[in-house]
């Protein structure tokens, strides 16, 4: 029998104590590993419920759905790690579509113009969040509230709450209907959105700087770090990519309303913590948050084919909240 050699010893002692804290892990109930567990038990559950569930279709139509959730939760990733929250999301994609759908609309019908309208108003609205927060040292809870309010306020009053129509052929193809190497365009927003925040979070020294921030705030400032620029550069990224949920949703529907998507914050919010993200801040990864996001969209579309009833949907997805907050861990 051959003897194990020095560094055969080492491996082996390596892969057993990963092993080990895996195990560790699972049985502390620590995330992701249940992250990942909770997402192949939602699977086998409406596979084995639905007929229709496990087809290819379906899972385009969760991706789909779920397009504008992952999209806006990249940016939510790094302000809750941050130790912020952005209640607004929802309302600066309102306004931020009726900024890209009017300048098409009244100054020039250019795929171009609509999307510099629908980004940099979605990057103001965050701006303001930032400066307010930072610069006033108000809670961004009741900053992001306020604003939650003004932004749905404004896409109303800028058509009397009418819808814009939008007929750009280009603008559907960018962000809407077309397709990028086979893959549906939403999709594809999607994977792009989540590589730029795991480019900016995990290798670059502004995530950095975020876990900083968010882990304690206090140490990260006498540290040299400049605490409420990055934390308003965190507010003008979440505004962004709400602005580029709002170009997709706009050119998905070939039009622009001022009362589309209330409440969406509430799936931002979960898909985050679900994620692993901690409300204290300081912890939070963006694929946690893709997996979250798709565990919110598979329930929905689960219970869809089920014939759960919306206000039930409403119910479950409030309690599966309340469930990660009591199972997040400081």
């Amino acid at each position: 029998m051959t003897e194990l050699t020095a560094p055969n010893v080492v491996a082996s002692s390596t892969r057993s104590d990963r092993r080990r804290k895996i195990l560790q892990n699972l049985l502390r109930g620590e995330r992701p590993y249940m992250l990942y567990i909770a997402f192949v038990i939602l699977l086998v559950v409406f596979s084995l419920s639905s007929p229709w569930f496990l087809s290819v279709d379906n899972f385009l139509n969760i991706g789909r759905q779920t397009t504008l959730v992952s999209i806006i939760a990249v940016g939510m990733t790094f302000i809750i790690i941050a130790r912020q929250i952005d209640l607004s999301v929802a309302s600066t994609l309102a306004l931020s579509g009726m900024a890209a759908a009017l300048a098409m609309s009244q100054i020039i019908n250019s795929w171009i113009v609509g999307a510099v309208a629908g980004l940099g108003t979605g990057a103001l609205v965050g701006l303001l969040n930032g400066i307010l927060t930072t610069q006033l040292s108000i809670p961004s809870f009741l900053v992001t509230l306020g604003s939650l309010s003004m932004a749905r306020g404004l896409a109303m009053m800028v058509t009397n709450t009418k819808p814009v129509i939008i007929t750009n052929e280009t603008y559907f193809a960018i962000f809407g209907e077309g397709t990028f190497l086979g893959i549906p365009v939403p999709i594809a927003w999607t994977m792009a959105a989540m590589i730029i925040g795991i480019l900016l979070l995990h290798y670059n020294v502004f995530g950095r700087r975020i876990y900083a921030v968010g882990g304690n705030p206090t140490a990260a400032l006498y540290s040299g770090i400049n605490t409420k620029r990055i934390t308003t550069a965190a507010f003008v990224l979440t505004g962004t990519l709400a602005g580029l949920a709002a170009l997709v949703l706009s050119a998905r529907s070939h039009a622009a309303r001022p009362d589309v998507v209330q409440g969406m914050e509430l799936d931002v919010i979960a898909a985050v913590i679900l994620g692993g993200c901690s409300l204290f801040g300081g912890r939070g990864y963006i694929l946690g948050t893709l997996f979250g996001s798709l565990i919110i969209g598979t329930l929905n579309n689960g219970l869809v084919l089920l014939g759960v009833s919306s206000p039930m949907q409403l119910v479950i997805k409030g309690a599966i909240i309340v469930a990660a907050v009591a199972f997040t861990k400081r």
